[in-house]
């Protein structure tokens, strides 16, 4: 098997074997799988396949995504942090010079979390409250590089938006996985991405691209943005 860097992104490899590429990234927690993923050995280090109908960053990346602001020794707040399967590929790419503070709202699911993940991470800072409510975490969280937002509310954008009033640097950048079925599931995706792209836009956020996650996952879209 073969290693190759991302062409574009730091921090993200492809596993070649003949003639199948597996997107991946090279683990900070060796002998370690999260989520059932398959773990592979190349000289001393590590490499956990990134599985893109488990984790929609991955998906992102699959299917178009031409940036993307986590890198090495980045500072991201990552809102919907689940149980842990992409904030651990994240923790991956960050290093361990980055930081990631990762807010979940449910106690069952952040137990899981801590166990499965940041416990045995230490750039990962587990937050259990309401992303509703980012005032509620300003006591641990400062400036950050990066705000990532995966979180199933009917107000996504405006969610995102006050959380990158809060915490986001200037020119930093945010992305958005936007669930039109948790919007509203009447409705046509294509009308509901449309108006949550114009909400990112009327807040001054500047949106820099965004991307149909199919075939990994139906009724959404990906969404990049600048906070200038």
């Amino acid at each position: 098997m073969m290693i190759e860097p991302h062409q574009a992104f730091i921090g993200v490899y492809w596993l070649v074997e003949q003639s199948q590429r597996i997107l991946a990234t090279m683990s900070l927690d060796p002998g370690t799988s999260i989520y059932g993923e398959r773990t592979f050995r190349h000289g001393d280090k590590e490499f956990r396949e990134w599985v893109p109908y488990r984790s929609k960053l991955a998906a992102a990346i699959l299917t178009g995504l031409r940036e993307l602001p986590i890198r090495p020794a980045v500072q991201v707040l990552y809102l919907g942090s689940a149980t842990g399967t992409t904030v651990s590929h994240v923790s991956d790419i960050v290093g361990e010079e980055g930081v990631i503070f990762a807010v979940d709202f449910a106690p069952r699911v952040m137990a899981q979390f801590i166990e499965r993940v940041a416990r045995r991470r230490r750039n990962v800072i587990p937050i259990l409250e309401d992303a509703r409510l980012p005032e509620r975490y300003s006591a641990f969280v400062g400036k950050v590089d990066v705000v990532y937002c995966d979180v199933a509310q009917p107000e996504q954008a405006k969610l995102l938006i006050d959380n990158c009033r809060a915490y986001l640097k200037k020119g930093g950048e945010a992305l958005l996985a936007v669930k039109a079925r948790s919007i509203d599931s009447t409705e046509e995706p294509e009308r509901v991405f449309r108006r949550e792209i114009a909400i990112l836009e009327r807040s001054g956020l500047k949106v820099k691209e965004h991307v149909r996650l199919e075939p990994y996952e139906e009724d959404h879209i990906m969404v990049r943005v600048k906070y200038d």
